[in-house]
């Protein structure tokens, strides 16, 4: 009797250990695996985080001025070209090497920037009547405007040339203003400020060319 109490008292405590073996086994696979979802869900979190904070880096200012401003662009390049080829004196020629220099890399960087935002780049524009539709913005000249310019040579060529491109500066430094005041995108704002500084620059230059200052 006393030999088979000992036995089942062992078979007993065996049992229990064993439990208690799959008790502590449990709980460490339930921690660790806890850990890990905790884990895997604040690196997945943050990833998306970011990305919303990248996403609403940028407002619909940012959009319009962007858009706008490549129109914009474009048709100062259109004008620097004509003079390229049409304008008298060499200063003037100059200036519209400066003029097509500083704003085709800059119609890039804008195109990029609505590529990345999920938003079209503007077509280019061909003929009078995309011109008129464009005129709307500050300082665009109509596609009456650009047909003059297009057929004036020389001196005449010359002081078109400059009077246009003052108008048209100085609608590219309202929309900067604008951009500087309204928009939230840093890259964005920080060109719209370099346009404010060369363009204005440059609107003093011209006047200064016409005999204005």
């Amino acid at each position: 009797m006393t030999a088979q109490r000992a036995l089942v008292r062992r078979t007993a405590l065996s049992v229990t250990a064993g439990a208690a073996a799959l008790v502590l086994a449990a709980c460490g696979s339930d921690s660790g695996s806890g850990g890990h979802d905790m884990g895997s869900m604040e690196s997945d979190s943050s990833p998306t985080a970011t990305a919303s904070a990248k996403a609403g880096d940028h407002n619909d200012a940012d959009v319009d001025f962007s858009k706008e401003m490549i129109q914009h662009h474009r048709q100062a390049v259109d004008m620097a070209e004509l003079a390229a080829d049409r304008a008298s004196s060499q200063e003037v020629k100059e200036l519209a090497t400066k003029v097509k220099g500083a704003q085709d890399p800059e119609i890039k960087t804008m195109s990029g920037w609505l590529t990345s935002w999920g938003e079209d780049v503007p077509e280019e524009m061909s003929g009078a009547m995309d011109h008129d539709m464009s005129s709307a913005m500050p300082g665009m000249m109509s596609g009456k405007d650009m047909d003059k310019l297009e057929k004036a040579s020389g001196a005449e060529f010359d002081t078109m040339f400059l009077t246009m491109m003052v108008e048209h500066h100085e609608g590219a430094v309202e929309m900067a203003e604008t951009e500087k005041a309204d928009g939230k995108y840093g890259p964005a704002t920080k060109l719209a400020d370099a346009v404010v500084t060369a363009q204005t620059a440059e609107i003093k230059q011209m006047n200064k060319m016409l005999g204005k200052s």
